[in-house]
């Protein structure tokens, strides 16, 4: 995928049922949705989104669980739950869920998949506007008679507009989250019963774009009839769109459409740079080779009718006169003329990583103990990790009261104190409050080695008030980082309405860092965006928001964006040794508040 490789068969199988439990969890959401809709007992709503929570953050495979009988011993599921969990596992749907959305108009169920429409707004519109669809409600919202309606204003109006777009987007691409493991089985499949000397991803995919529309294969064979035939007889087909003696499609089971070539292994280098894209990147390329008197394309590097080059990718660009580029860097983003000037940065890779700085414990929402961190953390050869749990006004996330945090703290300095390696910093995800205030006062976050300061709530103040409230969070004199600084979700909630260049301006000037969360819905700070911090001299912080110990090792999503965003080692925070993040942590600027205990 990359000089850099980031993902393992292991991960990938990983968070294949990772993105399982999500699958289910999301049923188990919907359900909880339409019951709300219909007036059901709050109880027995809250009771499918507590039971969608629990396996969305489990620390393995629900059908595991399944399997075992172990799932009434999940907290929160009891028989009748653990039976509708046990349908969807085994048939991939719920009887129960599909005869409620007979029961609802069927108009009400598009407009839950607009983001900041949930179920009570979602039957107001259908009740006092007849909307029936997301054209029915793009209408309603620029004839401007949304906002005249009980609990909806002109800025509810304009937030709708923008979640159309979004929930259009989502149904044509998918979160990389969702699509790699799927991707990389078909590979992994195909390495194993193809007759191919090499099989790799192309396309968006092995750019680690955050979203993809479709999936690219390309292998490399003598006898690429045979390849296509083992590939169209994997159970994922769902129909075949097209087949050449070279080429095919399908549509599979999920959906999504996968493209197949096969080409010689002469030419496997130049055909892999081809269909790795991207467009533009290709038509630069193509500008190159006809000023140096060449032409290249998907069969190599040709001076006249002979092939110069094309076996490998580095021969197509050695070709050329350029350095290597790597694929996540492949957007006509300035790579063509730093690869000109052998002048590209060495990106940053997995294995520089020291430390985590964003997991939560059994002490918040967590399901792992400090013990189980800190194992996790030796498998994956860190010397640190951020335990940061939620703060109090979070309640549906257990955050932490103060006399949880005395418990906290206390753990995890006999901890440390016991450790001959590992370290774990005591940190907390703070919550920004609307007004911008942090959710401890200052003489509790003095205590704290590591405070990242989060927006969780109000998502939808105006420009001016988000911006606000996040630039009063960077410039706390006791904040070290800014968690998902855009709190998008992908293909669930469009980022905040906030300055984020002035976000960069005042991190820049205060020494604040900002966060690039791992977790694969979120992806926040983007890629752009890590640029623009690179520029402007602002650190990075890398976290995986991980709520079991498993998902730490999600961390290589956050590295893929971070190479996109040219980002090196020394950009990165996490890259430092323990003695070095103790230090950095240390700011001065403390001194200021005293050393008032817990």
């Amino acid at each position: 995928m990359s000089a850099g490789e980031p993902y393992s068969l292991t991960l990938t199988a990983k968070l294949g049922w990772i993105m399982h439990n999500k699958k289910v969890a999301e049923i188990l959401r919907w359900v909880g949705e339409l019951l709300e809709i219909k007036g059901e007992n709050p109880f027995k709503v809250r009771a499918y989104y507590k039971a969608a929570e629990k396996v969305a953050h489990l620390g393995e495979d629900v059908a595991q669980f399944a399997a075992r009988g172990a799932l009434t011993g999940i907290p929160g599921i009891g028989k009748d739950l653990a039976a509708k969990i046990t349908e969807i596992i085994e048939t991939g749907k719920l009887e129960y869920y599909e005869r409620l959305t007979e029961e609802i108009p069927p108009g009400i169920l598009q407009l839950l998949a607009v983001p900041g429409i949930g179920p009570k707004k979602a039957l107001a519109l259908f009740k006092e506007l007849n909307v029936r669809s997301l054209e029915d409600l793009e209408a309603a919202a620029k004839s401007e008679k949304i906002r005249h309606l009980k609990g909806f204003q002109e800025r509810t109006e304009k937030n709708i507009l923008r979640g159309i777009e979004s929930a259009r987007r989502s149904r044509a691409r998918h979160p990389i989250g969702e699509m790699l493991p799927f991707a990389m089985a078909l590979v992994e499949a195909l390495r194993r019963r193809a007759p191919a000397h090499r099989v790799e991803l192309a396309g968006s995919l092995r750019r680690q774009k955050d979203t993809v529309k479709d999936i690219d294969i390309l292998a490399a064979s003598g006898r690429p009839e045979e390849v296509i035939e083992v590939f169209l007889s994997l159970p994922v087909v769902e129909t075949v769109l097209a087949r050449g003696t070279t080429k095919c499609s399908i549509s599979a089971h999920n959906g999504v459409q996968v493209d197949l070539r096969v080409v010689p292994v002469e030419v496997f280098g130049a055909a892999l740079c081809y269909f790795t894209g991207s467009k533009e990147h290709n038509v630069r390329i193509r500008q190159r080779a006809i000023d140096l008197g060449l032409k290249v394309s998907e069969y190599g590097v040709f001076r006249d009718d002979k092939r110069i080059a094309g076996e490998t990718e580095e021969s197509v660009y050695a070709a050329l006169g350029m350095s290597y580029v790597e694929p996540e860097l492949r957007e006509d983003t300035g790579e063509i003329e730093a690869a000109l000037a052998h002048d590209l940065p060495a990106l940053i890779k997995p294995s520089d990583l020291k430390g985590d700085f964003h997991v939560h414990s059994a002490y918040s929402d967590g399901t792992s103990s400090l013990e189980e961190i800190a194992r996790k953390a030796r498998a994956l050869n860190y010397e640190w990790v951020a335990v940061c749990d939620h703060s109090q006004s979070l309640r549906l996330a257990r955050g932490l009261t103060t006399e949880d945090l005395r418990a906290k703290l206390a753990a995890i300095r006999q901890f440390n104190a016991s450790s001959r390696d590992i370290k774990l910093l005591c940190g907390a995800e703070v919550d920004i409050l609307p007004d911008g205030s942090l959710d401890y006062p200052d003489e509790i976050l003095v205590q704290m080695d590591f405070v990242l300061a989060a927006v969780h709530s109000a998502f939808r103040l105006d420009r001016e008030r988000m911006t606000h409230r996040l630039l009063s969070a960077v410039r706390h004199p006791l904040v070290h980082s800014l968690a998902h600084p855009t709190g998008r979700i992908l293909g669930q909630r469009e980022p905040y309405d906030a300055d984020i260049t002035a976000v960069l301006d005042a991190a820049a000037s205060t020494g604040t860092f900002l966060e690039l969360n791992a977790y694969p819905n979120r992806l926040d700070i983007n890629d752009v965006h890590c640029r623009a911090a690179r520029d402007k001299g602002v650190l990075i912080t890398i976290g995986s928001d991980a709520h079991t110990s498993e998902q730490m090792e999600l961390m290589p999503f956050g590295i893929s964006v971070a190479r996109r965003g040219w980002l090196g080692p020394a950009h990165v925070v996490n890259t430092r040794s323990y003695a070095e993040i103790a230090a950095i942590l240390q700011d001065a600027k403390k001194l200021q508040f005293g050393n008032n205990s817990l």
